[in-house]
């Protein structure tokens, strides 16, 4: 992890180059964002908001207006929000936090994709989700009596994100009945999804659920789907064997349901996989 100054930003290649001159801001695979602070390699300084307002701060403050648990908020609850924010940048593979470690802060991705998973008792990696640019990561965790992170998250490419801190977060609640409202409904709406999804997953077929899950990543990103996970991660995510799951794609494949390889495939017969994954779609 690599602190980000106010003179450089992050590149794709995980290391810095200098701001452009003529106060633009510099740009390079999509981390476009300047991010303020000094310090030692570790922690970057908080980034301050002086009196008037900064192409830096309003973009920060649009960025996190995007989010669900925070859309419709006032300035004021959002500044709140951001007291002690800090940015970072990880190259792709770093670990951002571990299982067990002090939750202080939540994650609000500028750039770049961070995956949260866990190890199993007999040590195979589970990646549970991937979280893209404009999403917050661990903000449940801010809530937990334990005050400790029940997952690790890791940055799957060079990411660029804020750390806010889950004392800004307790004391906004606190403060501002609409916000602990808007929290509220979010994780009530995390908690139902994840009910459904455990319920889905003990009563589907393997062949039900790489339907349903296809179709969920269409919804997001078009009839050429890019799949996140590695086709072992996402069998371990779907609950079955990574042998069940190339059988799968191979056997749609020839069948012409779909077409590609590896992690980027075409939805060809979009009808086949809604019927499948039709029991998965509860009305409300």
């Amino acid at each position: 992890m690599t602190k980000v100054n106010s003179r450089m930003v992050c590149s794709s290649s995980g290391g810095f180059r200098s701001k452009p001159s003529g106060g633009a801001l510099a740009a390079d695979s999509g981390l476009s964002e300047l991010a303020r602070g000094t310090g030692g390699a570790e922690e970057a300084d908080a980034v301050g908001f002086p009196g008037g307002s900064s192409v830096y701060e309003s973009g920060l403050l649009h960025l996190l207006m995007g989010v669900r648990p925070f859309q419709g908020l006032d300035a004021t609850a959002l500044h709140e929000l951001l007291q002690g924010v800090t940015a970072h940048c990880y190259e792709a593979g770093e670990l951002v936090f571990r299982e067990g470690d002090a939750a202080t802060a939540y994650l609000l991705v500028k750039a770049g994709e961070v995956e949260v998973f866990r190890y199993s008792h007999n040590g195979e990696e589970r990646v549970f989700q991937v979280f893209e640019a404009g999403r917050t990561v661990a903000e449940a965790a801010m809530f937990m009596p334990h005050g400790r992170y029940p997952m690790c998250a890791r940055s799957r490419t060079v990411t660029l994100l804020y750390r806010l801190r889950r004392e800004s977060l307790l004391a906004a609640c606190r403060r501002h009945s609409d916000l602990a409202m808007h929290m509220l409904a979010t994780l009530s709406h995390a908690l139902y999804m994840q009910v459904n999804k455990v319920d889905w997953i003990s009563s589907s077929s393997a062949s039900e659920r790489l339907a349903n899950y296809l179709l969920g990543l269409k919804a997001r990103q078009g009839s050429t789907v890019h799949l996140p996970l590695s086709q072992r991660q996402l069998a371990a995510h779907l609950g079955i064997r990574a042998e069940t799951l190339s059988r799968l794609f191979t056997d749609w494949q020839a069948r012409g349901y779909v077409a590609g390889r590896r992690n980027e495939w075409e939805l060809r017969d979009e009808a086949y996989l809604k019927q499948l994954a039709s029991p998965a779609q509860r009305s409300f």
